[in-house]
């Protein structure tokens, strides 16, 4: 372990997209942990869109930002976090962090299955995936599905997840046609259209002439638009983001199509993730097996390098990433 620590602070509120000068990388000493903590030196960061969002108001400036990271205990100063543990906490953009036992829990081991699968379809990403088919829509066997942003975390780990549900035909978006390919070919999507090729209510009416049964919207806008147009009676909606405003200056799009949502009796909810925690260890029973067998891979964009996290965060905002992206500590051998 290095005698330096590293953070990563924001430093201004960005207006549109983001750039490496509202951030700064901050230098000091590796800190100490006191009675009752421990010290965690970080391996993998995750790095989501989520925190575009958090850049508007509610990361504190100038202060380390927050972000799902695994960590091996180096020094600990209470007994359920014992030295050489591998642990899960909230507490990075930085190479190290003191945590109490409250704010980190141990990593599960499985046999084949890599650590960085805890940030990704076992983490919160494929958690997001997992509530938001089988709590908010309650996917049935059968069902058409259309998931926008197919291409990114929590799209693959929705597609691979309702493929294994039994789901009928599954359509994606996605802003590159380069990941067209590798999301029918691998992941288990049907078909897959890049939105920049025309209007989206035409592109899903294409790939789902007979229309869908569900839709988990990452995108809002004038994807949520055009699902609602293509929904069947009794179909549902499930929120989980609204990319489509996260760099966005101008005027929020406006849905014309509202009066569908009475009209076909849908039904459109949202939820947080943090408040589904009771269900990670039923998302491990039901992934681990497949990821273990190989019927599941992972989808991951790996960069290495504490130092890289920035240019990571900004190339998943510019959809350079083919699935979950995750920093990776240089060296990492677990």
């Amino acid at each position: 372990m290095t005698d330096t620590a590293l953070t990563v602070h924001q430093t201004a509120r960005p207006r549109g997209f983001p750039t490496p000068g509202h951030f700064a990388f901050v230098e000091s000493a590796v800190p100490a942990p006191g009675p009752g903590t421990a010290l965690v030196e970080n391996l993998y960061w995750s790095v989501d869109p989520y925190h575009r969002e958090m850049m508007d108001g509610d990361f504190t400036l100038d202060a380390p930002l927050e972000g799902r990271t695994i960590g091996r205990v180096v020094h600990s100063r209470h007994p359920s976090l014992r030295e050489g543990g591998i642990v899960f906490h909230r507490l990075g953009w930085r190479t190290h962090a003191v945590v109490t036992p409250d704010q980190a829990r141990p990593v599960p081991r499985f046999e084949g299955v890599p650590l960085s699968a805890h940030l990704g379809i076992l983490g919160g990403t494929g958690l997001t995936a997992y509530v938001g088919l089988t709590r908010i829509a309650e996917l049935r066997e059968g069902q058409d599905v259309f998931v926008s942003a197919a291409g990114g975390g929590v799209g693959t780990a929705t597609g691979r997840l309702a493929r294994l549900m039994g789901a009928g035909r599954l359509v994606g978006s996605t802003g590159r046609a380069s990941k067209a390919a590798h999301l029918t070919e691998h992941v288990g999507y049907d078909e897959v259209f890049d939105y920049h090729a025309g209007p989206v209510a035409g592109l899903l009416a294409g790939a789902a002439p007979d229309g869908i049964d569900l839709y988990l919207d990452n995108v809002g806008g004038e994807h949520l638009e055009a699902a609602i147009s293509s929904l069947r009676e009794y179909g549902r909606i499930v929120r989980i983001g609204t990319l489509a405003q996260y760099n966005s200056t101008g005027t929020p799009y406006a849905l014309r199509n509202l009066p569908d949502i009475v009209e076909k009796s849908l039904r459109m909810e949202g939820f947080l993730v943090r408040n589904h925690g009771h269900v990670q260890k039923e998302l491990y029973e039901f992934v681990v097996p497949h990821l273990q067998s190989g019927r599941v891979g992972l989808d991951e964009t790996v960069v290495d390098g504490f130092g890289r996290i920035v240019d990571a965060f900004l190339g998943m905002l510019r959809g350079e990433n083919q699935g979950k992206i995750i920093v990776r500590a240089a060296g990492t051998a677990v």
